[in-house]
């Protein structure tokens, strides 16, 4: 049987690795007939050669450049609206409306627009002019980028059309992606679209490149060559630390996002004053997508009352209720029941669900568990673990003061989020909330990078506001968003110093103004 070729230096080609996979459809079982390449290191290597070749063209051309092709870029995908749709609804049995089509498939083409709006203000360099000084500097693209994207989000965050790329090719900067091995078909037609692009718009032939798959000593090699300039990364904490060792040992910039639980704290006013909307928001936002969102609220902190056992009874009700669907391969299943599991022998008490449904479907049922804030604390790290899928653990603490030092035991997280009773309910009388908010809101917005009231977490606009990034280990630097221009566009870009640089050699955004002549 044929392979799929990968698209190297503005051609497709025979992958030269001798091994290959098949991507599966989660929703029956079933493989496709088609094979795709796991790449060998020549393959790396000509990407590597390639998009350093690239990358001498691109430092000379302006930055009007970069938008032309991400704009031409989201036009073929639009094109192509259909196939892709259909496509990435086999590979990964997400809905193809709304989600694929109707949101998934905008926000990827909008945030693409978004990123071609940002590369020509150049506002986005932080130029800074010490006339006195006769010192200039500003930012300046990083060199060529290798972008790994996940399993859960076939479109808007590919590793070849997703954010990191996006913010990458803005910057200036050529791109290998690699594709997810779930949605690999998906993967193509991007490149496709994207190689169509590139030629409408005069890009460097290793602008834009495709790897399917690797093996994992040869993505560690490719993070540690010297020719790679940065690397980023979406997916598991275990394969995230392991490129981040390499990175760090090479002094190479990497940027991850790897895991988190989002925890959620409901305070009890909010509970008294509209249950039916918290619970409402609870189970549509942990079971969306079947829990597979990297803002999934996989932890909620509650307080112990009445109105916290109606909360507990009605959300497990609801869960009971609710469909199952098919969650994005095989191998997140079994992760996802193993992590159930481990949160059971770590003291949790199962609610409702808790195991894989039989069929040809990779399937979970919704899962509800609970523990006690005290048993919790005997065991915090297992007890916040990740589970991706429809799960969430419900951790009631007797008070405030115990909810406080739960709080304190968490990683760093995407987003966390409270609830609590409105100013109108406070104003009847019911004011606790405020003073437990403020003791507990600044302590939480440490541990995220993104603090959120009223509200449950999954859903990332894209923002010039917007933080997708957060404390380690939900992501690899602090500092970073991975989502929202410029400030995502910033990461692919080294501060350039020019020291007495003569005005003619001086980059453009440096320049003293011209005189007026009037």
């Amino acid at each position: 049987m044929s392979r799929e070729p990968i698209l190297i230096s503005g051609g497709w080609r025979e992958s030269r690795g001798a091994d290959d996979f098949i991507a599966t459809n989660p929703a029956t079982g079933k493989s496709f007939g088609v094979r795709f390449p796991v790449s060998s290191w020549e393959d790396c290597d000509a990407a590597l050669a390639a998009a350093e070749e690239a990358f001498r063209g691109m430092r000379e051309m302006p930055a009007e450049a970069f938008a032309a092709f991400l704009t031409a870029y989201a036009a073929e995908i639009e094109r192509r609206t259909d196939a892709f749709v259909e496509t990435a609804h086999q590979e990964t049995a997400l809905a193809k409306t709304p989600r694929l089509k109707d949101v998934e498939l905008p926000r990827t083409t909008d945030q693409l627009r978004k990123a071609a709006s940002a590369a020509v203000d150049p506002a986005w360099r932080l130029p800074v002019i010490d006339t006195e000084a006769n010192l200039r500097s500003c930012l300046e693209p990083l060199g060529p980028c290798l972008v790994i994207g996940p399993n859960n989000f076939p479109f808007a965050y590919n590793g070849l059309a997703g954010g990191d790329f996006a913010a990458a090719i803005a910057g200036g900067n050529p791109v290998i992606g690699k594709a997810h091995p779930l949605h690999p078909n998906t993967t193509r037609l991007f490149a496709e679209a994207a190689l169509a692009a590139s030629e409408q718009t005069g890009m460097p032939s290793g602008a834009v490149q495709l790897l399917y798959h690797m093996a994992p000593e040869n993505g560690l090699k490719m993070v540690a060559d010297p020719r790679l300039a940065a690397a980023a990364f979406t997916g598991s904490r275990r394969t995230g630390l392991s490129l981040m060792e390499v990175a760090d040992r090479h002094g190479k910039p990497i940027f991850l996002e790897m895991s988190s639980i989002n925890p959620v704290v409901i305070l009890p006013g909010a509970l008294r004053e509209n249950m039916e909307k918290v619970v409402k928001e609870f189970v549509s936002s942990c079971l969306l997508a079947c829990g597979q969102f990297c803002t999934s609220p996989g932890f909620v902190i509650l307080l112990e009352g009445d109105q916290t056992d109606a909360y507990l009874a009605e959300i497990q009700r609801r869960f009971v209720e609710a469909p199952t669907g098919a969650l994005l391969s095989f191998d997140v299943r079994d992760n996802a029941v193993k992590g159930i599991q481990a949160w059971r022998e770590a003291g949790a008490e199962l609610l409702v669900g808790g195991s894989a449904l039989q069929g040809p479907a990779a399937a979970v049922e919704n899962t509800l568990l609970r523990v006690s804030g005290a048993k919790y604390l005997e065991n915090a790290d297992a007890l916040q673990q990740e589970c991706f899928g429809p799960a969430s653990l419900q951790v009631i603490a007797k008070d405030v003061d115990e909810a406080l030092a739960i709080i304190r035991t968490l990683d760093g997280q995407l987003t966390g989020g409270v609830y609590s009773a409105t100013e109108s309910f406070r104003r009847r009388g019911d004011d606790g909330d405020e003073d437990a908010y403020r003791l507990l809101a600044p302590e939480l917005a440490q541990r995220v990078g993104r603090l959120l009231n009223d509200k449950m977490p999954p859903g990332v606009a894209v923002s010039p506001a917007q933080n997708h990034g957060g404390p380690f280990p939900a992501t690899g630097h602090p500092h970073f968003t991975a989502v929202g221009f410029p400030a995502s566009l910033r990461r692919f870009t080294k501060l350039t110093c020019y020291d007495h640089v003569r005005p003619e050699r001086l980059p453009a955004t440096l320049r003293d103004p011209l005189p007026c002549t009037e």
